[in-house]
């Protein structure tokens, strides 16, 4: 990958990385920084349409795999045909997740007298709940028993994608503030629970990142900043949103035995400040 530009190297030769989510803005990032590292990269998503360019931008280290995080048949195939062409993976990035318009209310707070057809939290469906918790939750659960099979007895790295969210709820998004709640406490039990296997479990916890799934929150169609963007700044010290290279720092860092491996069980924050803004 020559012209990628990283904040600092390691080396990651000849290790082998799984990521789910890749054809997504902050997972096509972290995946281009691990093939720049040196690793064979594994993509997974759900269109292959999605991945090629990101295997396009890595080159003959990346291997593109459709696969549906939620699915344990799909997730089956995909290790099948990761271990064939790469063998066992060392590296696993549990990126898969996201929210749902349908899980999301049209006001911040419950009211005597709503706006006419908004959808309040009494409107959300259980359909809709269960689809963000399975995209957040399920998919690192099943993701992990699938890949970490092989990392038992070799060791391995496994980091999970949680949220500003998992800290302190967000208004309009109640299931995937609770998912990514999930998340970081599954990271701190899989961490525990194979801890003897020589297997490290830690999370990301991003800040504001526009992405193609929130873009929609935080801008208008013509491209003007929507109230809520102008909320989120006023309240992120550096105000601004992240950019996916703000991330990859921290995800090398994690990625390395020789600089974390006494970490484990740690979700770490990349947020711009705004967890430790009290608004005054």
């Amino acid at each position: 990958m020559e012209g990628y530009k990283l904040p600092f190297r390691i080396d990651l030769t000849g290790k082998t990385a799984v990521v789910t989510a890749a054809g997504g803005v902050l997972m096509s990032e972290f995946a281009r920084a691990l093939g720049a590292c040196g690793a064979r990269v594994a993509l997974i998503g759900p269109h292959m349409a999605g991945l090629l360019p990101v295997a396009e931008s890595i080159g003959d280290g990346a291997f593109p795999v459709e696969g549906d995080c939620t699915d344990r048949e799909s997730l089956a195939e995909a290790h099948r045909l990761i271990s064939r062409r790469f063998g066992a993976a060392d590296i696993l990035i549990n990126g898969a997740g996201g929210n749902r318009p349908s899980a999301t209310t049209d006001v911040e707070a419950m009211a005597a007298e709503l706006p006419e057809g908004a959808k309040s939290f009494f409107d959300l469906s259980a359909d809709a709940i269960g689809d963000v918790l399975d995209l957040n939750i399920l998919s690192v659960f099943l993701t992990t028993q699938v890949f970490a099979r092989d990392m038992v007895g070799r060791g391995g790295n496994i980091i999970n994608i949680s949220s500003m969210n998992s800290y302190r709820p967000l208004t309009k998004i109640p299931a995937y503030s609770a998912a990514k709640a999930g998340v970081s406490n599954l990271t701190q039990w899989l961490a525990v629970h194979f801890a003897p296997c020589g297997i490290r479990v830690n999370a990301i916890a991003p800040g504001f990142f526009v992405t193609k799934q929130n873009r929609a929150l935080l801008y208008a169609e013509d491209g003007t900043p929507t109230a809520r963007t102008a909320k989120i700044l006023a309240a992120t010290p550096q105000k601004r949103f992240g950019r996916p290279s703000d991330l990859i720092g921290t995800l090398l860092w994690l990625a390395d035995d020789g600089a974390s491996g006494f970490v484990t069980g740690t979700v770490v924050p990349v947020d711009g400040g705004f967890a430790a803004y009290s608004g005054v």
